[in-house]
């Protein structure tokens, strides 16, 4: 399941920061089901484990910290025996999940507040907290006309698209990336996910820079939305994603390259406001 799990990270089968740290999470209590001698070569085992999961997508902050926490959770509990060591792991486990989980609906349901009625926003890319975000704010009888770029070259934003177009009250539009800036004079609004905040920079999928500055420029406010866990002071270093140029064209390129990062930086200074589980930050 290890496995399996690192390569359908690093293939990006799974977008969702949140999500890919929760699948990461859980991959880990496959160890509980293997054999192992003492509880140093257990903790050895989840270690390397876990730092293969981690390099699956260096650039998922939530990724690295659930890691680091289920080995430190293991750890911290100076297992004695190799039964006390597998279920400190399922104990980290689900301490970690919880807590992403729990963010994550804490976020969407402060930015649900945030949404007022017969709004017309737009997003980028797939962000499962600002479509749940949407989904409260709908239930909660709220009208929106939303925007969705399509995130060449993954598309991801079809798959937003569905998703906003399946819920009541909600008007959705999909656009071509290149459209954002000519559609956005429209929007009273742009509320996209984050991968994760790293001091005065947010990055998030390519993209995301256009639009913020674009929005800047015509006064439309730029709202990111994500749990308060993807906010990183400290420890951790933003390292891009630079995907197969086959994503971009299938033909051969031929006597020039074909550039294809996955994120794009994003000065905070054009955001308006980060809402996360701990409530909004005004910036």
């Amino acid at each position: 399941m290890i496995d399996e799990t690192v390569e359908e990270i690093a293939e990006m089968q799974t977008h969702s920061s949140s999500v890919v740290a929760v699948k990461a999470a859980r991959a880990l209590a496959d160890l509980t089901e293997r054999e192992f001698a003492t509880v140093e070569e257990y903790e050895r085992s989840l270690q390397r484990n876990a730092q293969a999961l981690r390099r699956a997508n260096p650039s998922h902050a939530s990724l690295h910290n659930a890691m680091a926490h289920v080995v430190a959770g293991v750890e911290d509990a100076d297992p004695g025996d190799v039964a006390a060591a597998k279920a400190a792991t399922t104990a980290a486990i689900d301490r970690v999940v919880d807590t992403i989980e729990a963010g994550k609906h804490e976020a969407a349901e402060n930015a649900a507040t945030y949404l007022e009625d017969g709004q017309t926003v737009l997003t980028h890319d797939y962000s499962s907290t600002v479509l749940e975000a949407v989904e409260s704010a709908t239930r909660d009888g709220k009208y929106l006309e939303a925007y969705v770029t399509e995130a060449r070259p993954r598309y991801l934003g079809r798959k937003s698209a569905r998703q906003l177009a399946a819920y009541d009250r909600v008007d959705t539009h999909l656009l071509t990336d290149s459209a954002a800036g000519y559609y956005l004079e429209e929007c009273d609004l742009v509320v996209v996910g984050m991968d994760c905040i790293v001091g005065d920079t947010l990055y998030n999928r390519v993209g995301t820079f256009p639009i913020a500055a674009t929005a800047a420029r015509l006064d439309v406010p730029v709202v990111v939305v994500g749990s308060d866990a993807k906010i990183i002071e400290d420890g951790f270093v933003f390292e891009n994603e630079f995907r197969s140029p086959s994503e971009v064209m299938r033909e051969p390129a031929e006597g020039f390259s074909v550039e294809n990062p996955a994120y794009d930086a994003t000065p905070v200074d054009l955001l308006d406001a980060v809402i996360t589980d701990e409530g909004v930050r005004s910036l």
